[in-house]
């Protein structure tokens, strides 16, 4: 009997084999040559698709109505770019070397995640979809906890429909020793950990537009009062973890460097929401930084008024 077809209509076993055969071939090639399909694929995306060119458009002009529209459509024009990098980029984590990843990806501020566990605390991590946060798992080679068993280094994500895509995107994910954790039952897994004794510095995806069974609460995101969800806050303070920032800025191609930010290292003693309204606020400081750094092209803002505030 032939195997059931994924609901993407690619084959288990065998067909994602091949697949995933032909996608870590392509991350053998060298930088130069995907940066050439990066050019490649931004006119295609930017000029003849036009893929959410007005969404992105319109996103832009809102965030930063003090700008003039030719600075606008740079901004634009480079988001395009900055995608187009994100996807040949991504692909190549599947072959890139430890010692190059560590070169092209930089953090500072390690220190508080790794003070933190010296003291015996997890830590949560609000991040973000700027470019590229594919490579943000490799903090294992910064930390000097990342070879510790006790210690569990972790993100948080939401299931892809395309089996096929979700599976290559766990295995790449997990290319620095990092786990992922379902959304669904990410609590359960992280209260789990803590039960074994172990600590754990897990990653949370915390601009993402809510659905609508997830809490939320209102607050100022680029001028504009927006729903965002509040899970991440939620386990912060359930669990009394320390809880940081990470500040993604795009250096040159191909380089990029985290700072990491101290929200609080005492969440249940801040006001309720607080810990996400700083959260939001840092988050603006960065994208209005480097507006062309961040993915424009998520609808983030729709419908946002006819969703409940949350307080």
């Amino acid at each position: 009997m032939k195997p059931m077809p994924d609901t993407d209509g690619s084959f288990g076993g065998s067909g994602r084999r091949i697949g995933f055969a032909i996608l870590g071939a392509v991350g053998h090639l060298p930088f130069w040559f995907l940066y050439g399909v990066a050019d490649i694929l931004f006119a295609l995306a930017y000029y003849i698709v036009r893929y959410r060119r007005r969404l992105v458009a319109r996103n832009l002009a809102e965030s930063f109505p003090e700008k003039t529209p030719q600075e606008l459509h740079r901004i634009e024009k480079q988001f395009y770019r900055n995608l187009a990098d994100y996807a040949v980029e991504t692909l190549k984590l599947a072959h890139i070397s430890d010692a190059e990843m560590r070169r092209r990806m930089t953090f500072d501020g390690v220190g508080i995640i790794d003070e933190s566990l010296a003291r015996g605390r997890s830590v949560t991590v609000y991040f973000s979809h700027c470019f590229n946060w594919e490579w943000a798992p490799s903090v294992t080679l910064w930390s000097r906890y990342a070879d510790n068993s006790r210690v569990a280094f972790c993100q948080i994500y939401r299931p892809l429909r395309s089996r096929f895509s979700d599976a290559w995107f766990l295995t790449l994910r997990s290319r620095f020793g990092s786990r992922s954790l379902a959304k669904a039952r990410s609590f359960r897994d992280l209260l789990a950990l803590r039960r074994d004794g172990r600590l754990w510095v897990t990653g949370f995806m915390s601009d993402q537009k809510p659905s609508h069974n997830d809490p939320v609460v209102e607050v100022d995101f680029m001028g504009r009062q927006t729903p965002v969800i509040t899970g991440t806050e939620t386990v912060a303070r359930k669990l009394d973890t320390t809880v940081v920032y990470w500040d993604m800025s795009k250096t040159r191609r191909g380089h990029y460097h985290i700072t990491t930010r101290l929200i609080t290292d005492s969440p249940r003693y801040l006001p309720q929401h607080e810990i996400t309204r700083r959260y939001f606020a840092m988050l603006s400081e960065t994208l209005r930084r480097q507006p062309a750094n961040w993915l424009w092209s998520h609808n983030r803002w729709h419908h946002f008024v006819n969703l409940p505030s949350k307080e």
